[in-house]
């Protein structure tokens, strides 16, 4: 008998059955193909990485502390990188509160290691993070969605809900897929009122440095900093390559967090750590996120523009975000985005329909447009062509 003819002695665990491939990658492997437009991706513009700045920090890092930068470090994070990420923080923070990740993807992957058990209620916007829902399925929790509205998560809603929740998950400011920010009295609100009722809230802030008019309100976290954890990232203020993330954690949860890390990597690359930390030296950062705005403004200002030309008549809908990389739109009655999408794909534009984004009841018309990685030249045809698309379906 051959090898090959064995029967595989693999047992997948319980919780590996709950694991699906990402329907936003797969999406992004058609929507790579050469000559498509593509709204789809949820990438920073690589015309915002400070390349410059890295390979000259990349430089003084290993000439001056070469060793230490690849070797083994502590898990907890690089402690000028931990100070320097407090110092940010518009609330008092202390550096021994931060834990430095890798990515903002293994923060939500920690929390749901430390607060979740198979069957706990876990509660989320409606609709979410996509990578929150996968990160959290292999803990095998019971998801259920909060009914939400332009201002965010509605809080009588929450309450609702709220009975023996182990937490709220909520992205605050220029929500992915949205692009939504919640509004100061929603807020309040929520703060108040999941303190009352004893839910934790998990608190995701990838964008919030990426406002366009105005500054988004004081974070949740801010506001009751013992009953929340804070998700930051420096993917999209930086790169999102270097694989660089924290989180604040209040003192009852965050010797767990530091050991579910330990577990799971040891630590976040000290090499990488060394050179954020170094770049931002001298106050980088309130440098180089304005050139971030004012290009992703202008993008979104162009694709705006596009929708307003191209889609009228249409009775496509879609939100006016005020920062981030995304905008929600809604197709006529009766039209579904995903069987819209290879339509669009063959006319040569990508986008990602917004049916994975839910927890529980999906809306089937509704799709995200990212864009901040297309020119606004690539923004009016890519725009065409989806509005074209609509219309040859909506003919049929």
């Amino acid at each position: 008998m051959k090898l090959n003819d064995l029967q595989t002695p693999w047992t997948l665990a319980r919780r590996a059955q709950k694991m699906n491939p990402s329907v936003l990658r797969e999406i992004l492997k058609v929507a790579e193909r050469p000559g498509i437009v593509s709204f789809a991706g949820g990438l920073p513009s690589p015309a915002t990485f400070p390349v410059a700045e890295f390979a000259d920090a990349c430089a003084r890092v290993l000439r001056d502390d070469g060793r230490a930068a690849l070797q083994y470090a502590a898990s907890e994070g690089y402690e000028p990188l931990r100070e320097a990420v407090a110092a940010l923080l518009p609330w008092n923070v202390e550096p021994g509160q931060v834990l430095i990740t890798t990515g903002s993807q293994q923060g939500l992957d920690l929390v749901a290691k430390v607060l979740i058990d198979a069957g706990s209620r876990v509660l989320v916007e409606t609709p979410t993070y996509l990578g929150a829902l996968q990160a959290f399925a292999p803990m095998e929790p019971a998801v259920e969605g909060v009914a939400s509205d332009a201002e965010g998560v509605d809080v009588e809603a929450f309450s609702a809900r709220a009975d023996a929740a182990r937490f709220l998950y909520v992205l605050p400011n220029f929500q992915n897929p949205t692009g939504r920010t919640m509004s100061e009295a929603r807020r309040a609100a929520l703060v108040e009122r999941a303190a009352a009722l004893g839910v934790p809230l998990v608190e995701d802030n990838p964008y919030g440095d990426l406002w366009f008019e105005a500054p988004p309100p004081l974070p949740l976290t801010a506001r009751n900093p013992q009953g929340c954890i804070y998700l930051g990232s420096f993917s999209k203020v930086l790169a999102p390559g270097l694989r660089l993330g924290y989180l604040v954690a209040p003192p009852a949860v965050a010797p767990k967090l530091l050991q579910a890390k330990q577990a799971a990597d040891l630590h976040a690359p000290s090499f990488n750590q060394r050179v954020v930390a170094e770049v931002m030296k001298d106050g980088f950062l309130q440098r180089h996120v304005p050139t971030i705005r004012a290009l992703y403004r202008a993008q979104r200002d162009a694709m705006l523009a596009a929708l307003s030309r191209e889609m009228a008549g249409l009775d496509v809908t879609w939100n006016v975000p005020d920062g981030g990389m995304f905008l929600w739109a809604r197709l006529p009655r009766g039209m579904d985005a995903r069987s819209l999408l290879p339509e669009a794909v063959e006319r040569g534009v990508a986008f990602v329909p917004g049916a994975p984004f839910f927890a529980g009841e999906t809306d089937p018309r509704a799709l995200r447009l990212s864009f901040v990685t297309a020119t606004a030249e690539q923004i009016d045809r890519g725009i065409a062509l989806l509005a074209a698309t609509i219309r040859e379906h909506r003919g049929r």
